[in-house]
């Protein structure tokens, strides 16, 4: 280890740059020593007497004299109730003003049944703000409530998804954290809130209930609830520390980071820490590295002996590093001192955020985290909206045509399918892995909720291999009767008959992997619950919320409305954001040439003398949509030096194609792309080549890309044209 770089980039004290010039010596002994070995050190060297004592009695002097009050960080929750002065009124006012408005009965008469429903939504709201508010908890609301309104009012009002069991607050939706609604399924007026909910039992999401018009007033009614109970995410008396995971765009999550700034004090938040481990590879690479240091030849030690001492070194801790999204928040009237030290990230004294030293998990208890979080799924809403001026919370989540695409192709009119697909999920989030496409073949779910079933499945541990797929297809029992979320174990217990609180440490036990105690299980049974539930809650090692997987399932859906109604902006925003790699050459050669190459990629996928490189997965990957594509129709044109936009795939309507970005060429960078757009918006043509050259940012091997592909065809090599290039 101290061979590694030291902070600050320089040698470690135990190997500095001149050992290189010294003869070999063996590095110091470094662990540390019990009081024998200390004594048996010291002898060496003083009287056993003085040993003695500077070992044993001048250290225990110097612990007489700490003060037992000093501990070397705070323990306790720390909220930052201060950095944002009276969260508990405001988030209070937001909470119940957001329930006056969309819930507040204006039907004019006084049905019982109607205020009965609301009577139960306010209890449900006031419950979980109780516990929110009276745990110190409504400033973590609060501040999630803020950054999401600062990106969505942005100029380029970017879309904010929430992920994790927030999902599950009705307090979090009043609030406008998540658009999960975790209420119990139900059919809701827009015009004069009317609210009823539903008594059939063998619907557990709203989005499956049928379609009504008001009895009331005639409006078509809204379906929405989730069925969600508020323990899996505040506990079952709203004392958890609630952790509010928000997704966000790249450009989004950095304004996001920017504004706890603002909000919270700059001198307040920090990134938070990780500790990075050495990995098994790196060990190897260690040992080696130091054999090889002293001389020893590597052939004629015996391969078993470095395993042996790799695996000593493997996971020891090699380095701090930094959250992706992780946001630490001190109070104001503390310093982040009394928790951890601070560093800059990867030694860069120039970076505008500090990183705390301990990792966040040894603070967990003590500070407030923000997951403010990178994800690829907020930005292609944000894409397919200004694509096609969709409002993308009015899609419905139960369009039967949309909702078939899961388990069959044929809404999309592939004309011979030639890879038989299945289903028509792919390229869809969550679903169209070969993975997820494999559990949709099987599964064969039918409504939105088969989808959030199946969205746990493929997220927990041991809950679908082994389990839920043979029950599955030895027709035991069907997607409705599988554990697939954590909170349908709670749900499904209270209905039927065990008690609440019993349900709930149920729940929290089977998805921690902890199985069923004795007792439980009794409890199960004499209740009546199957025996193969229970045997197959005993195998579950990890159970994802079901408030995630709403959030999750309801982008797929939108996804696949947009592959069904609108497939040249799907197309166009697929390539743009969720493709690596491309092979344009053969993309433009039309459906046979992308056959053909997928016949030749897919040959080599199991083949270890010739190997796909990461690369050529990703023109895989690449072609099977394409292919998709072409099947329904549509083509790829050629980049269009007019047309083109930098990195986003432009959709002609008109020819039923897709013009290219500019980055699809292997080398050709966004600010030289960007100079092309730039350059062309004077409304000037480029005249050769070297008008382009002089023109914009490319460089000579971009020229001559673009000229293989056939881009410039028609331009001259210079301005000035010579009578040869008229022919």
């Amino acid at each position: 280890y101290i061979y590694a770089q030291g902070v600050g980039k320089g040698s470690h004290p135990l190997n500095p740059p001149l050992r290189n010039r010294l003869p070999l010596f063996e590095n110091p002994d470094q662990h540390f020593r019990s009081t024998r070995e200390m004594l048996n050190s010291f002898s060496a060297w003083l009287p056993e007497e003085k040993a003695r004592e500077y070992v044993i009695a001048n250290s225990n002097k110097i612990a007489d004299q700490i003060r037992d009050d000093i501990v070397p960080m705070l323990s306790g929750t720390y909220a930052p109730n201060e950095n944002l002065p009276h969260s508990d009124k405001i988030i209070r006012d937001l909470c119940e003003g957001n329930f006056h408005r969309r819930y507040d009965y204006l039907g004019g008469d006084d049905d019982p049944k109607v205020k009965q429903a609301i009577d139960q939504t306010w209890d449900r709201l006031q419950r979980e703000l109780t516990g929110i508010i009276g745990n110190g908890y409504a400033v973590t609301y609060y501040i999630a409530h803020l950054l999401i309104k600062d990106v969505e009012n942005a100029p380029k009002h970017f879309i904010v998804g929430s992920r994790g069991s927030v999902g599950s607050s009705f307090a979090a939706t009043m609030a406008d954290i998540t658009e999960v609604n975790p209420l119990p399924p139900h059919w809701h007026c827009p015009h004069c809130h009317y609210l009823e909910y539903s008594e059939d039992k063998s619907v557990k999401s709203g989005f499956d209930l049928p379609e009504r018009n008001c009895p009331k007033c005639g409006t078509k009614m809204d379906i929405d609830g989730q069925n969600i109970p508020f323990q899996t995410f505040l506990g079952f008396a709203a004392e958890k520390v609630p952790d509010i995971d928000l997704n966000f765009e790249e450009e989004a999550q950095h304004l996001a980071h920017q504004m706890t700034k603002v909000h919270l004090g700059a001198h307040q938040v920090y990134r938070a820490g990780t500790i990075e481990t050495v990995a098994e590879k790196t060990a190897y690479g260690y040992v080696r590295g130091y054999f090889e240091r002293i001389g020893k030849d590597l052939d004629k030690i015996n391969g078993n002996y470095i395993a042996y001492l790799a695996a000593k070194c493997t996971g020891v801790k090699r380095t701090t590093g930094q959250h992706p999204g992780g946001i630490v928040v001190v109070p104001k009237e503390r310093s982040i001192f009394e928790f951890t030290a601070v560093q800059h990230p990867a030694d860069d004294l120039s970076s505008e955020w500090l990183t705390t030293h301990y990792d966040y998990h040894s603070m967990h208890d003590e500070l407030l985290k923000f997951d403010i979080l990178g994800h690829v799924d907020p930005m292609a809403m944000r894409y397919y909206r200004d694509l096609t001026g969709v409002n993308i919370r009015k899609i419905p989540m139960n369009d039967k045509k949309v909702l078939s695409l899961f388990v069959s192709p044929q809404e999309l009119h592939l004309h011979r399918n030639f890879m038989n697909q299945k289903t028509g999920a792919l390229a869809l989030p969550e679903f169209g892995t070969g993975l997820g496409q494999r559990m949709l073949e099987e599964a064969q779910p039918k409504t939105f909720n088969d989808l959030l079933i199946m969205s746990g499945l493929s997220h927990g541990t041991d809950v679908w291999a082994g389990n839920a797929e043979d029950l599955i297809l030895n027709g035991v029992t069907d997607l409705q009767g599988v554990i697939g979320c954590r909170d349908d174990i709670m749900t499904y217990m209270i209905s039927c008959g065990l008690d609440k609180s019993e349900s709930f440490k149920i729940m929290e036990d089977v998805r921690h992997g902890k199985g069923l105690k004795p007792e439980y299980e009794a409890d199960m049974r004499a209740h009546h619950v199957p025996d193969f539930y229970i045997e197959s809650a005993k195998k579950i090692k990890y159970l994802f919320p079901r408030g995630h997987a709403t959030a999750y399932v309801m982008m797929a859906v939108r996804v696949a409305y947009f592959k069904l109604y609108y497939p040249l902006q799907f197309y166009a925003v697929f390539f743009s954001i969720r493709s690596d790699d491309w092979d344009l050459k053969v993309m433009l050669k039309g459906e046979d040439a992308i056959i053909e190459q997928i016949k030749a990629l897919s040959a080599r996928q199991n083949d270890r003398n010739n190997p796909l490189s990461p690369k050529e997965k990703n023109i895989l990957k690449t072609d099977l949509v394409a292919l998709e594509m072409y099947e329904r129709g549509y083509k790829v044109e050629n980049i269009d030096l007019y047309k083109s936009d930098t990195k986003l795939w432009v959709a002609d309507p008109e020819n039923k194609a897709l013009i290219p970005a500019f980055n699809v060429v292997d080398g050709l960078g966004e600010n030289a792309a960007l100079s092309v757009v730039e350059a062309r918006k004077s409304g000037k043509k480029f005249l050769s080549k070297e008008d382009l050259l002089s023109r914009t940012k490319l460089n000579g091997t971009n020229v001559k890309d673009l000229d293989e592909l056939g881009v410039l065809k028609g331009l001259g090599e210079t301005n000035q044209m010579s009578l040869f290039e008229f022919f």
